[in-house]
């Protein structure tokens, strides 16, 4: 019987395990990959649930770390949404790069038309999200919706698997207690560098 949360060290080797299960979190520590975890549920976040991560991180914790959260829909299984991303305050911009870069792995994995993201925090600029391959989506709306487009044609760096490539520091490990040590924000909304 498979566990509920699995853990995914190595992407080409598991792919047929990570183009079935719906809902993941992927980890990246000092611009490592270190681990997908398949969870059995989509994860969901609010404001108010960020903002009290916020308030009760521990300061004497800050790592280099990103997690990032992605879902596949059940009524919308060509696409995946990022639906949260949790960084500390140390997080370096190449950590946050490497777990896109795993997250665009994953949509080529999956076979995915788009990735969907709603981004409510308001220090990630729209040049930002142009320069990384995002485009605006659903204008008309509020929220600043965003998406980055495949439709079959993936970047080369999808295809190549380089998270397994770089070996793991003996230093780098996953982050066990998730709300220990980060600042976390709902839908793609982490960097303090």
């Amino acid at each position: 019987m498979k566990s509920l949360i699995e853990s995914i060290r190595k992407i080409e080797a598991n792919q047929e395990t990570l183009r079935q299960r719906p809902y993941g979190m992927i980890e990246v520590v000092q611009g490592q990959f270190v681990r997908v975890q398949l969870r059995p549920w989509p994860k969901y976040a609010s404001r108010l649930e960020a903002h009290w991560l916020q308030a009760m991180r521990s300061k004497r914790h800050r790592q280099d770390v990103c997690r990032l959260f992605y879902n596949q829909p059940m009524g919308h299984r060509n696409f995946l949404t990022l639906s949260y991303v949790e960084s500390s305050l140390n997080t370096q911009l190449k950590t946050f790069y490497r777990a896109l870069d795993v997250l665009t792995q994953i949509a080529f994995i999956k076979r995915s038309d788009a990735i969907l993201a709603e981004v409510t925090n308001q220090r990630i600029s729209d040049r930002f999200l142009i320069r990384r391959g995002w485009e605006r989506h659903m204008e008309q709306k509020r929220q600043r919706h965003w998406i980055k487009r495949f439709y079959g044609t993936y970047p080369e760096s999808a295809k190549k698997f380089s998270a397994d490539i770089a070996p793991l520091e003996s230093n780098v490990q996953p982050v066990e207690n998730a709300h220990d040590s980060q600042q976390a924000f709902p839908n793609l909304s982490s960097m303090d560098s």
